[in-house]
This record gives structure tokens, C-alpha cells and sequence, in this order.
């Protein structure tokens, strides 16, 4: 079993800032990569930013120079710095891990349940 979860959601103020954290545990062998993707109200999802194995970062355009994904291996952590944040990046947001469990072969993905972010005044 692999789980990934999200924390660090809530409300901000308009050019405030949060920190997002994605934690992945169970019988994991190794990540190769996560992203971050968001969701608002009738709206698709979306990549925000993503993080690859080799340490390769991108960013949707939309939040260039403002968001920082990072990661700390050694707790399988990745966290996403926002800063300036705008009520246009109102939205749910999702973890999203590839995963090599070590139970089964094979590259997986896995899913968080989504933190909300609200930015208003």
C-alpha cells in the first residue's frame, strides 16, 4: 500500500503566502516524480508544477516566479512554496506521485486526497 497525503491548505490573503506539503509513506521502492496539480470550480484539472527524478523542475506559466516545488528525500516529502498568491489560484490541489512500490513491478500513480486554498481578502 502506498499513501500520499497533502497538508498545509487554508486561507490567505490576496500577495500572502503558503506551503504545501506532499508526504509519501508505505512499501515504496522509489519515486520518480511528483507533481502538483490544481482543480477550482468547474474547471479541469490542472499541472501546476512538477518535480521529475532528476531533480528537472516546470512550472505552469501562470505561476512562474511565484511557486517553488522541492523536495526532501529523506522523508519523502515535497512541498510547494506559494508566494503572492492571487485569488485566481483558488482551487483544490493535488498531490500526484509515480510510484515503484516495492510489493509489485512496475511504475504506479497515486493520488492525494486535495487540500483546498482560498485566497481572498
Amino acid at each position: 500500500q502506498v499513501h500520499v497525503v497533502e497538508s498545509g491548505g487554508g486561507l490567505v490573503q490576496p500577495g500572502g503566502s503558503l506551503r504545501l506539503s506532499c508526504v509519501a509513506s508505505g512499501s515504496i521502492f522509489s519515486i520518480n516524480a511528483v507533481d502538483w496539480y490544481r482543480q477550482a470550480p468547474g474547471r479541469e484539472r490542472e499541472l501546476v508544477a512538477g518535480l521529475g527524478s532528476g531533480g528537472i523542475t516546470n512550472y505552469a506559466d501562470s505561476v512562474k516566479g511565484r511557486f517553488t516545488i522541492s523536495r526532501d528525500n529523506a522523508k519523502n516529502t515535497v512541498s510547494l512554496q506559494m508566494n503572492s498568491l492571487k485569488p485566481e489560484d483558488t482551487a483544490v490541489y493535488y498531490c500526484h506521485a509515480k510510484v515503484i512500490p516495492t510489493s509489485i513491478s512496475g511504475l504506479f500513480d497515486y493520488w492525494g486526497q486535495g487540500t483546498q486554498v482560498t485566497v481572498s481578502s
